[in-house]
């Protein structure tokens, strides 16, 4: 399948580019109208979600708001890692507004479960088998390509956080969320369908093919995704699941980019060496992911001269130059929401992995997995910045680890049920929705409040807001 973009997908990227324009430059009428342009550094502290510097930090004790945020957290943790997304736009407002954090706080703990969350739920999917070939459930190929732009938009994400004032963030997190979500629901609906027709036809016949039209869903009575099959045992599916030189290369970008994080929070914000290391990340980022592009494509067209149509990862799509950069700069655009939101970036690489041809289960095994590596990253470096405090986070971040392992365990066996895969791009659907319900909800409060306090509305000095 090409990635020429289809009407679907052609339309979905025009919603977001003509969204995003008009929210962009409808800054420059919104901040020229400020009547107090004098207050443009005194908000600077409350125009970005993450700008908050005085810390809030409850006790942790038995409460009703303790119980009420652990049940949330728990389903939040539980189809956030089964839709592949984290989960980041639900723990932000929990921790906010049930537990009374500040946003700084509260989006550093969000780390901490969304790490958790990963963690628990890639040592689970490491332990099953893919569904439908003899190879990993962890797609290494797009983890590579992914994940090194996912970190450098993150760095980029929180910068423009500075920058951005709170409503134009907020009105960008929903048009991407309504976005995602819409077209994850469709996605589902039309997965849906296919699976009713196959299961029709397969009743009928007793027996027939164990995929769909695509190549991407098992649904006959062999079909067990993501449970271990007996002829393989737990520890020889766990070593068929684990490519020891793709992790190291995964763990060396991360250890990059967490040097350079560590070494640029020590230094003075704006000086000549903050910005040599803010602009090395670049070429670190473009690095690996051009070395795993060309891999893709030179692979891509040796199978092609010779007649090979099988795809050369999960992805059912062409790797050709236009596919491969719009990859990257999805992968980039991914970082930068979670950099803003406070996530792990799963919202946009979730629903784009659907949209390029992985089947869900691997989609939300491969998203976690690349997740795991974004949010430990801002783990360890909120940790060295003394940003949340140990207690609190420890304890949500075991509510997460259980409820991603169990999660994962719950929806792989009601999938395996119901013969139907598609229950996993709904529960990614739903997650994203509620986001933006409750993401929307706060920004747009924020927002009317900043608006009645006369505050600057437009763009921020990067320099002078820190």
């Amino acid at each position: 399948m090409e990635l020429s973009l289809k009407r679907g997908t052609g339309g979905f990227l025009l919603y977001l580019l003509v969204g995003f324009s008009v929210a962009v430059f409808s800054v420059s009428y919104v901040g020229d109208t400020n009547p107090n342009p004098d207050h443009h550094h005194l908000s600077s502290s409350s125009s970005s979600p993450l700008s908050v510097t005085d810390k809030v930090w409850p006790d942790l004790k038995f409460s009703w708001r303790l119980v009420v945020a652990t049940l949330i957290g728990f389903l939040g943790s539980a189809c956030g890692t089964v839709g592949g997304v984290g989960g980041g736009g639900i723990f932000v407002p929990m921790l906010t507004l049930i537990l009374g954090f500040d946003t700084k706080s509260a989006a550093a703990i969000s780390k901490c479960m969304i790490m958790g969350a990963s963690a628990s739920s890639v040592w689970y999917n490491v332990r099953v088998r893919h569904p439908t070939k003899e190879v990993p459930i962890l797609d290494y190929d797009l983890a590579l390509l992914f994940q090194p732009m996912l970190l450098l938009g993150i760095t980029v994400g929180v910068s423009l956080s500075v920058v951005f004032p709170y409503w134009l963030i907020t009105v960008l997190i929903i048009i991407l969320f309504v976005g995602t979500s819409s077209r994850s629901f469709f996605k589902g609906i039309e997965m849906w369908k296919e699976e009713t027709l196959l299961k029709n036809e397969l009743e009928k016949q007793h027996h027939g093919s164990s995929v769909n039209s695509r190549g991407e869903l098992l649904i006959d009575t062999q079909y067990e995704p993501l449970y271990p099959r007996e002829e393989k045992s737990e520890l020889e599916i766990i070593r068929s699941n684990l490519n020891w030189k793709r992790l190291l290369l995964l763990g060396t970008v991360w250890s990059a980019f967490l040097l350079i994080q560590v070494i640029k929070n020590e230094i003075t914000v704006c000086s000549t060496i903050y910005w040599v290391l803010f602009i090395l990340q670049f070429p670190v980022a473009l690095g690996v992911y051009g070395f795993e592009a060309v891999r893709l494509y030179r692979e891509n067209q040796k199978r092609l001269r010779s007649g090979n149509t099988e795809s050369i990862c999960e992805a059912t799509i062409e790797w050709t130059p236009l596919s491969l950069i719009f990859c990257a700069l999805c992968g980039l655009v991914g970082g930068v929401v979670g950099g803003l939101l406070g996530s792990g970036g799963g919202f946009v690489l979730g629903p784009l992995l659907l949209e390029i041809g992985v089947i869900p289960q691997v989609a939300s095994a491969t998203a976690t997995f690349v997740m795991m590596f974004s949010s430990s990253l801002s783990v360890v470096e909120f940790y060295l910045l003394n940003r949340f405090p140990i207690p609190y986070a420890m304890y949500l971040m075991s509510v997460s680890i259980l409820a991603g392992f169990w999660g994962q365990f719950f929806i792989r066996k009601l999938v395996a049920i119901l013969r139907r895969a598609s229950i996993i791009v709904f529960v990614l659907s739903g997650v994203i929705c509620a986001s933006a319900l409750t993401m929307g909800v706060i920004g747009i409060e924020n927002s009317i409040k900043m608006i009645h306090n006369h505050e600057f509305m437009g763009f921020l000095g990067f320099c002078s807001s820190q």
